[in-house]
C-alpha cells in the first residue's frame, strides 16, 4: 500500500521528540477546541467519557454550551464500517483510492469513492491524517502503520494512535504475529498479499503466484491472515484467475491491486489515477489526468508572473496610481514643516 520514501522506524515512533510534537499538538487542539475554532473531527475514547460529557454540559461552562451539537459534527457517519463492509462481500466491487492530501481526500469524497486509505508511517503524515479525516468525514479510511514495527506492543499502540486520529482501520504489512495481536485487541486491520513492496528484495518488482508453487503459498499466507484476524488484505500484482478463485476462499476482503477485476475492491493510488510524476506508469494502472504537464504549465506561469514583476519594478510600472495610498498635500507639508531640521 505504500509509496512514501519517508518511513520512519520504531525508535524514531517511541522517540521523546515525536512525543513532544504529540503533547504540542494535543494541547494546542485543546486550546483551540475552547475557543470555539477547533473543527477537526475528534471521537471520545470511550462511553465513559460521552458520560462526562453530557453531565459537563448541564454546567454552563461557556467552552461546552454547544458540545452536543459539536459532538454530533465531530462523529459524523460514515458510509461504511468494517461490519458493513464484510455484508457487502461478493456482492458489490468497492472503489478504493489511496490519497495523499486533504484536497484529495475531499475530491475522492465528493466524487463518491467507496473507500480511502493513506500513510500513516512519517511524523508528517501522522500528523496529516486528522485533516484527511476534516476534508472527507463521511469517508471510511485506512491508514498505513510503518513498516518495521518491532513488537506487538508496539504495533497495537500505533494502530489506536491511527484510530484515535481519525482512521477507520489501519493497514500492516507485518507477519500474521504482529497482526494477531492488533486484531485481538479489537483493531480492524488490512495485511497484504502478493507483490509486497516493502518486502521486494526476496522476490523482486514482479507478478506473484504465476507458479503452482507460489500459488499454494500465496494461499497459504492468506489462510494465515485470516486466521489472525484481519478482515481484508491488499492482493498486489497476483494474475486475475488466480485472484478471482482465492476471493471466494476467504471471508476477508481482497483489495486488489493489479489483481483483476475479481476481487472485492479495485484499488488506485491518486499519483497513478492523476498522472503526477514521471515514472513509467505502472501496467496495472491507468491515468485519468496529466496532473504533471499542469504542474509543470502552472511553474511556466509562476516563472512568467515573477518575470514581469521584476520589469515592472525595474522599468518602474509598478506600483501604479491606483497601487497607492494618498495623502493630502496640506497634511503633508505641516508634518514636515514640525519636524523639519538637520539630523
Amino acid at each position: 500500500m505504500q509509496r512514501s520514501r519517508s518511513v520512519i522506524g520504531p525508535d524514531a515512533l517511541a522517540s521523546s521528540d515525536h512525543a513532544a510534537y504529540t503533547a504540542g499538538h494535543d494541547a494546542g487542539r485543546a486550546r483551540r477546541f475552547r475557543s470555539g475554532k477547533e473543527r477537526l473531527p475528534f471521537t471520545p475514547r470511550s462511553r465513559r467519557r460521552e458520560r462526562v460529557f453530557a453531565r459537563l454540559s448541564g454546567l454552563g461552562l461557556p467552552w461546552l454550551g454547544g458540545v452536543a451539537k459539536y459532538r454530533r459534527m465531530l462523529r459524523a457517519r460514515k458510509k461504511y464500517t468494517v461490519h458493513d463492509l464484510r455484508q457487502l462481500k461478493g456482492k458489490r466491487c468497492l472503489t478504493h483510492i489511496h490519497v495523499k492530501s486533504p484536497d484529495e481526500a475531499a475530491a475522492a469524497e465528493a466524487a463518491g469513492v467507496d473507500l480511502m486509505s493513506c500513510s500513516f508511517d512519517s511524523p508528517e503524515s501522522q500528523a496529516r491524517l486528522p485533516l484527511l479525516v476534516a476534508a472527507a468525514p463521511n469517508s471510511f479510511l485506512s491508514a498505513a502503520t510503518p513498516h518495521g514495527l518491532a513488537s506487538q506492543e508496539e504495533a497495537i499502540r500505533v494502530g489506536f494512535r491511527a484510530i484515535e486520529a481519525g482512521g477507520s482501520s489501519v493497514y500492516c504489512s507485518a507477519s500474521p504475529f504482529i497482526i494477531e495481536a492488533m486484531a485481538r485487541e479489537g483493531l480492524p486491520v488490512v495485511g497484504h498479499l502478493g507483490m509486497v513492496p516493502r518486502h521486494v528484495t526476496w522476490t523482486g518488482f514482479r507478478a506473484i503466484g504465476k507458479t503452482e508453487e507460489e500459488a499454494r503459498k500465496l494461499y497459504e499466507k492468506m489462510k494465515a491472515l485470516e486466521s489472525a484476524g484481519a478482515y481484508a488484505a491488499e492482493l498486489e500484482c497476483v494474475p486475475h484467475q488466480l485472484a478471482t478463485w482465492l476471493c471466494s476462499q476467504t471471508s476477508m476482503l481482497l483489495m486488489s491491486l493489479g489483481s483483476g477485476p475479481g476481487c472485492d475492491t479495485q484499488f488506485l493510488f491518486s499519483d497513478d489515477i492523476l498522472g503526477d510524476y514521471e515514472e513509467r506508469l505502472p501496467r496495472h494502472a491507468k491515468a485519468y489526468r496529466n496532473f504533471l504537464e499542469e504542474y509543470r504549465r502552472l511553474q511556466r506561469e509562476r516563472i512568467a508572473a515573477f518575470s514581469e514583476y521584476i520589469a515592472d519594478v525595474k522599468e518602474r510600472r509598478f506600483p501604479a496610481a491606483g497601487n497607492l495610498v494618498e495623502m493630502d498635500d496640506a497634511v503633508l507639508q505641516k508634518v514636515i514643516a514640525s519636524i523639519d531640521g538637520p539630523f
